[in-house]
């Protein structure tokens, strides 16, 4: 055992350490037992043998502890540690954070040759793109961005926004006739994925209008392409119109017609694509909907080329001249007298659209009267012009302008009808009983001069 405990003792000094307290822990226990021995007197040699295997099996396994503890010493030492302090210390862990293997295991060299981790800079030589400022990142700074531009975001309008805010703008718009005014107005508003509603609610309000506001919204369609609408947000709108022409029908009973008027123009005008109506065929259950496309197909088969369909809604009242005015209201009168149909007199004056002009009907009307033969003439103009008095569609200021024409020319009309004073007294009266015109008109009208048949001093001779 001497001897055993002297090799342990100077294979210790050799590696620079001794602690008498590794010498206790090693040989208290033994010891005690071969103590305990002696004292009975029972230390055979095989247990001796035993005893001794078990001292070097013990005495093997505290070099390798104290060799290892050792080395981190070393280690410690040569980077300025403290020798003397324990290395199982707070104090004494001071290359905590060195990324080197504390197993023994590898090569001691950093992970990923000191481009992985946390905290890192990556490795050398690497090259970092420009990354964009997060506004939501704790150090984000936003007068380090440069000046800053506050934008005004209006939310999309709904169906029901939308409605109330178009319908006025389309009214507003049968008043000026401004595209161009119309385009910076919807321009201005968020319409989003709902913007072909326009042209569909522009229509339906045009159907329940004059043929003045069709021809408008035409024109409207056709300028809003390409710039706030496109020919898909075209196709769209009037495929729901179509679907929608039962309800239609209720307020308009011609919307199928003028639908596919509608339809033509915008094919016509580029404003719809070319193959839209080939879309359609076969495929239309709806009979409203099928009468509407082949009003719109007749239309395109009628231009042998495609033209503008300008006159497919006819001209604007302010827009035509005199003369086909002029044309069109000796037209209506001549049906009339054929007719006798007050009603569709009076339903082609309003198409007319010239509330202005009215004074040339009553003009027409009477110089017709004065060269007709016959008394059914004077009868039916009367009938007429009572007609449109109790309408309100020839105000007082129009039907004396007409008058105070004719009485301008009948001179020159007496010309071509010796006896249109005659005739002309006898209309004027009947006009003032049936109200028509006041007392003061009818007063008004020229009288001709007596021509003096029989001379007073002839004894009463009429002369030839």
């Amino acid at each position: 055992m001497a001897t055993e405990v002297e090799a342990w003792t100077v294979a210790s000094q050799q590696d620079g350490v001794f602690n008498a307290g590794d010498v206790e822990e090693l040989y208290g226990d033994e010891d005690d037992e071969l103590n305990e021995t002696e004292e009975n007197g029972n230390w055979t040699p095989q247990e001796k043998a035993l005893h001794e295997a078990r001292l070097k099996a013990k005495a093997k396994r505290r070099l390798r502890r104290t060799s290892s503890r050792d080395s981190t010493r070393e280690s410690l030492s040569e980077a300025g540690g403290e020798l003397a302090g324990d290395p199982t210390s707070p104090r004494g862990k001071l290359n905590a954070n060195d990324r080197k293997s504390r197993m023994g295991k590898g090569r001691g060299l950093p992970k990923k040759g000191g481009a992985g981790g946390k905290g890192v800079w990556g490795a050398a030589g690497m090259v970092y793109e420009m990354e964009e400022p997060d506004a939501k990142d704790p150090n984000y700074d936003e007068s380090a961005q440069g000046e800053t531009v506050y934008a005004t975001v209006e939310p999309e309008l709904d169906e029901g926004e939308l409605e109330k805010t178009v319908n006025p703008i389309v009214q507003e718009y049968f008043e000026h006739g401004d595209t161009k005014e119309v385009q910076m107005l919807l321009e201005e508003l968020n319409l989003g994925h709902k913007k072909f509603e326009v042209s569909s609610l522009a229509v339906s309000l045009s159907l329940e209008g004059k043929a003045s506001h069709r021809e408008l919204t035409s024109r409207l369609l056709s300028d809003l392409v390409g710039k706030v609408l496109s020919e898909a947000d075209m196709a769209r709108a009037f495929d729901k119109m179509l679907k929608d022409l039962p309800d239609l029908i209720l307020d308009t009973p011609e919307a199928p017609q003028m639908l596919g008027q509608f339809i033509a123009r915008a094919i016509a005008d580029h404003a719809l694509p070319m193959g839209f109506l080939d879309h359609y065929k076969g495929k239309v259950d709806c009979d409203h909907a099928r009468a509407a496309l082949d009003r719109a197909a007749v239309l395109l088969s009628m231009k042998r080329e495609m033209v503008r369909l300008d006159n497919v809604w006819g001209v604007g009242g302010g827009q035509r001249p005199v003369r086909h005015l002029i044309k069109e209201m000796n037209l209506l009168l001549k049906e009339y007298l054929v007719s006798g149909e007050v009603s569709e007199a009076e339903h082609c004056l309003r198409d007319l659209e010239v509330p202005h002009f009215h004074h040339e009907l009553v003009y027409e009307a009477v110089v017709m009267v004065l060269e007709s033969k016959g008394e059914t003439a004077v009868r039916m103009m009367v009938k007429l012009l009572k007609a449109f008095w109790e309408t309100g569609l020839i105000t007082l200021d129009q039907m004396n302008r007409g008058f105070e024409r004719v009485y301008q020319e009948l001179p020159e009309i007496s010309l071509d009808v010796p006896l249109a004073h005659n005739i002309m007294e006898t209309f004027l009266d009947l006009c003032y009983q049936d109200g028509v015109i006041t007392k003061q008109l009818r007063d008004a009208c020229p009288t001709r001069g007596r021509k003096r048949f029989v001379s007073e001093g002839d004894g009463g001779q009429i002369k030839h």
